[in-house]
């Protein structure tokens, strides 16, 4: 059975007295289920769908109209009055998320022009065309956060072995790195994008591969000099005189503490991972037109200064989640704190 060593236990237990931090992770964490669910909750298809006794799943599943006695060839349009007496003549019934509508599915039914206030139908109002803003919401903060989460596993490996590579052999491995590194990070990130958004169209992939080159130059510094200290310590010299490996000395015996200083920067590489999403969204370096995103948010509430909820949103939505993750740095920070 796994258990914790006293160490890790003392550490989790100063965690949770930290009370704000814990209470933020368990509604960041809540948030990010929630978001990660996004077709569950808000979709302009049914979840549930019976149809002549039988059950479908247009949620999942892509059905024709001619299914359910239509004349089209072509997924039809559930919330049509058309497609629901359809279901209704044949004694069916469909069950719809509680935001029946999804990140590009524009309100038809609008009585006010767009963008229209929040309503009863429209939690969170709409945008300039007419899509509904919670569930842009929802669908752009799974990117943001999924973006954030790859980024900082990338950039996590990468800065842990390159900051070992260094702090452990120190000498000229060490001299030429840090001067690679002090070439590398003086390169003009935002305008490299800027440049390149102009040869290729940015996307998911695109853009998390290019921020990875470089944001994983925040924790070479930390774990080279944890690497430095660690080194010269006297368990690891006497496992080096023993003959042990160099890379499971750095595995068993300098890696664990040098994952202290490191766990504490996580959150903060998070915040700084959704924080250039936006920015990039906000000035069109970002994610395709048209894609969900908090980023694209902003912007529309800048532009659209008469319908103050969009920059409302915006703002609640950004200041809640970089808050959350700060506040659970914080107590990463103090949980790891070897002088608590």
């Amino acid at each position: 059975m796994f258990s914790l060593s006293p160490v890790s236990r003392r550490r989790l237990q100063a965690f949770r007295r930290n009370r704000r931090g814990w209470y933020s992770l368990w509604l960041f964490s809540c948030l990010l289920v929630l978001s990660l669910g996004a077709e569950l909750v808000a979709n302009d298809k049914p979840l549930l769908l019976s149809y002549q006794g039988q059950l479908y799943f247009p949620a999942f599943k892509r059905y024709t109209e001619q299914e359910f006695g239509g004349q089209l060839p072509f997924q039809p349009d559930y919330r049509s009055q058309y497609v629901q007496q359809l279901i209704k003549d044949q004694g069916g019934w469909m069950l719809f998320a509680p935001i029946p509508f999804s990140a590009d599915t524009p309100n038809y039914d609008l009585q006010q022009p767009t963008p229209s206030p929040p309503t009863a139908v429209n939690w969170l109002g709409t945008d300039d065309q007419a899509r509904d803003v919670l569930a842009r919401v929802l669908y752009g903060t799974r990117v943001s956060i999924l973006f954030a989460l790859a980024l900082t596993v990338i950039s996590t490996v990468i800065g842990i072995a390159a900051g070992a590579l260094q702090g452990y052999h120190g000498g000229w491995i060490d001299l030429i790195g840090q001067r690679l590194l002090e070439v590398w990070s003086g390169l003009p990130v935002l305008y490299l994008l800027i440049i390149l958004s102009g040869f290729v169209e940015p996307n998911f992939w695109w853009l998390l591969g290019i921020m990875a080159l470089f944001s994983w130059l925040a924790l070479v510094d930390v774990v080279r000099a944890e690497f430095l200290r660690g080194r010269n310590l006297e368990y690891v010299l006497a496992a080096r005189a023993l003959g042990l490996q160099d890379r499971w000395v750095i595995l068993r015996h300098i890696l664990p503490n040098a994952m202290n200083a490191t766990l504490t920067f996580l959150p903060f590489i998070l915040t700084g991972a959704i924080t250039t999403l936006t920015a990039l969204d906000f000035l069109g370096f970002g994610m395709p037109a048209g894609s969900a995103s908090l980023g694209e948010l902003v912007n529309q509430g800048k532009q659209n200064l008469q319908a103050p909820w969009l920059g409302f949103t915006a703002f609640f939505s950004l200041a809640l989640i970089l808050s959350l993750l700060v506040f659970i740095g914080d107590a990463l920070r103090e949980a790891f704190d070897p002088r608590a």
